[in-house]
């Protein structure tokens, strides 16, 4: 739904024919462009009598030499206006220097139009904390492996543990949780620990392509099998052969896309847009969506993702989590050029432990990443006022966490075991939660190998199996 307010969107340095470009995407969600050719330009639109209107700035380039002093000019006359920058490589030095120079967004060229307006949507939402660089911090951050995933509490562990069983067999998989809750983590992870790691990870953002085009995207399409066709598309099925195919948001494609993907997957035949062949392919598919969607897909396509989900907790529902995820996601910072290794202290962790993460561990990556490059030592609550505000004072549902205990939040801060012992009202969990916790833990530290987690657990494998029904984890594991 479109805001009733009127919106402008400043483009800085921009030729027309990339001004027509981010003008058309930003038509979608009812944003006008204002072009400015140079730093003059650009302020004196925002000191114009239309200049309340404009409510972000995009840089469509970043130049060394006068880009901090142009994002300062800007800043000078509007301290509060969101500046995204357009830059032509994902080069960290040049991601750095524009957020120390006062960027609030990165993005690469050529930009997906959903990422842009996203990226607008969010840096101009007044209710959003300030500082959430997500989109650069992934950018930084290395695929982690299913064991080096942080977590430990019990539905984390829980998809911790279907995620690393599911990676030894070929099946479909289906993730399912909140933006920003790291299911294309979850997926990369799956995915290496396969025995299709050798081969390639191919990804399609399903909401991010239109409707008329996303089965020349998925299948392929030989020449003239449409007006504009004039070269043969190689389509992502194809190109993922042997290795995982990604689909983000599946939900989101049509329905007739939705039974040529399942008549795919159950003959092994891809057949592209106008062309009477098919080609052979081996493809294992993991799908995404950020809510429950199986009662609306196709049903063959929904019986075969249903058969292995993987639903990941949201970071409000796991905050005892945060101490150690922060910890994780700075030390992963600081070995990006240009960073330092920062500490984090109990003051620090505790504000962040209160808050609800409606972004879950995106926003908390992005929030860390801005802290960092700031911070000349260790990071304390002064370098998280927006947090400690919004968290007490924001009308939204999910800016709050649930309550925890003082012995939880200790046991957290204080970096105890990956096995939780308390439940968030302060009683101790029951023995049998406990237990099937540690078997969580193992089948994803150990990648699945059950016969190696029986080892390791010191117990034979038919007892394992049997805990496994006793615990009410078999089919979870």
């Amino acid at each position: 739904m479109r805001d009733e307010t009127h919106r402008s969107l400043l483009l800085v340095e921009a030729d027309a024919a990339e001004r027509r470009l981010v003008t058309a995407i930003a038509a979608r969600a009812g944003w006008s462009v204002v072009g400015a050719a140079d730093t003059e330009t650009a302020v004196g639109l925002l000191q114009g009598p239309h200049g309340r209107e404009v409510q972000a700035a995009l840089l469509s380039s970043w130049r060394h030499d006068d880009g901090p002093a142009l994002i300062a000019a800007l800043r000078q006359r509007r301290s509060t206006l969101p500046v995204l920058v357009l830059a032509d490589a994902a080069d960290p030095s040049v991601a750095l220097e524009a957020m120390r120079a006062g960027a609030s967004d990165y993005l690469v060229k050529p930009v997906a139009p959903e990422r842009l307006l996203d990226a607008l949507a969010a840096n101009a939402d007044r209710r959003r904390a300030a500082g959430e660089l997500a989109p650069l911090s992934e950018k930084l951050l290395e695929p982690l492996p299913l064991e080096e995933l942080v977590g430990a509490a019990p539905d984390f562990r829980a998809a911790l543990a279907v995620a690393a069983k599911a990676a030894r067999n070929r099946l479909p998989i289906l993730i399912i949780g909140e933006p920003g809750s790291g299911k294309e983590t979850f997926a990369r992870a799956i995915h290496a620990a396969s025995l299709r790691a050798r081969s390639s990870l191919v990804t399609l953002d399903c909401k991010a392509v239109p409707a008329n085009i996303v089965d020349s995207e998925l299948f392929g399409h030989v020449p003239g099998a449409f007006p504009g066709a004039f070269a043969e598309k190689v389509g992502r099925m194809v190109a993922a052969d042997g290795g995982t195919l990604l689909l983000d948001e599946v939900g989101a494609l049509p329905e007739e896309t939705q039974a040529a993907l399942d008549r795919v997957l159950a003959t092994g035949e891809v057949r592209p847009v106008g062309c009477n062949g098919s080609t052979s392919v081996d493809v294992r598919l993991i799908a995404t969506s950020s809510r429950p969607v199986l009662d609306k897909l196709h049903p063959g396509l929904a019986s075969r993702l249903g058969s292995t989900t993987v639903t990941l907790p949201a970071l409000r529902d796991r905050s005892s989590d945060i101490p150690a995820l922060a910890r994780h996601l700075l030390a992963r910072h600081a070995r990006q050029p240009g960073m330092r290794s920062l500490s984090i202290g109990n003051d620090a962790l505790a504000i962040l432990m209160r808050y609800g993460w409606p972004g879950n561990v995106r926003q908390l990556a992005g929030v860390l990443f801005r802290a960092a490059l700031v911070a000349e030592s260790g990071l304390t609550a002064e370098h998280f006022p927006h947090i400690a505000i919004q968290s007490r004072f924001s009308g939204r549902a999910n800016d709050f966490a649930p309550q925890l205990s003082a012995s939880t939040q200790e046991s957290a801060l204080a970096a105890a075991s990956p096995v939780t012992l308390f439940r968030p009202d302060g009683h101790v969990r029951s023995m049998d939660d406990i237990e099937a916790d540690v078997i969580r833990l193992a089948i994803g530290h150990y990648r699945g190998r059950m016969t190696e987690v029986a080892r390791r657990l010191g117990i034979g494998r038919s007892t394992l199996y049997r805990k496994l029904g006793e615990l009410g984890i078999d089919t979870a594991a």
